[in-house]
């Protein structure tokens, strides 16, 4: 009731300030008046400030629960994130050992690929040495060749020169014997 009091004075002073103290149903700012508080009164009676309050209140928990359940959420999140970021690093970490490892097995590669390499051209070159003592050998044995047949014919023209018919046929007839002595 006291609130009511209170409430009735605050609302009251406006409207007889303008219009003096008359408290005829005539006067419509009294009528008004008269009609704001009862209309007030009846919601107070009908506990709808109780009820606005509790929906209020309700709200209030409604809301609170979904930032707790956002604040939640957003821990979560934040365990996810780090956890992904560690994963990111590990990767990174791996694909750097990767990197590593295939330069590490590039050079050893060029370098087997060098020795290869040197071995080949080493081989070539004991090759091409051993075809030229070859072509060196028998370059050496044709001019051997040719020469002996070069003196063999100029030895046949000198005996040629020489040689009588009858020196001849004694020459024939023991080739002949030489040859019969070493076949039997």
């Amino acid at each position: 009731m006291k609130k009511l009091s209170i409430l009735l004075s605050l609302l009251a002073s406006p409207a007889l300030a303008s219009s003096g103290l008359e408290f005829s149903l005539q006067n419509t700012n009294f009528v008004v008046l008269v009609a704001f508080i009862g209309f007030v009164a009846l919601l107070v009676y009908m506990g709808v400030p109780g009820k606005i309050t509790g929906m209020l209140d309700a709200r209030a928990a409604s809301i609170k629960s979904d930032l707790d359940e956002a604040r939640a959420l957003r821990e979560e999140a934040k365990a996810i994130l780090a956890t992904y970021e560690l994963r990111q690093n590990e990767v990174q970490d791996q694909a750097a050992r990767i990197v590593a490892s295939a330069k590490d097995e590039a050079m050893a590669a060029a370098a087997l690929a060098k020795a290869e390499l040197k071995s080949a051209i080493a081989r070539r070159l004991a090759s091409a040495v051993e075809q030229i003592a070859s072509a060196e050998a028998a370059a050496i044995r044709q001019v051997r060749e040719h020469a002996a047949s070069v003196a063999v014919a100029a030895a046949g023209d000198v005996l040629a020169k020489q040689m009588t018919a009858e020196a001849a046929t004694a020459s024939i007839d023991a080739a002949i014997a030489q040859v019969e002595a070493k076949l039997h």
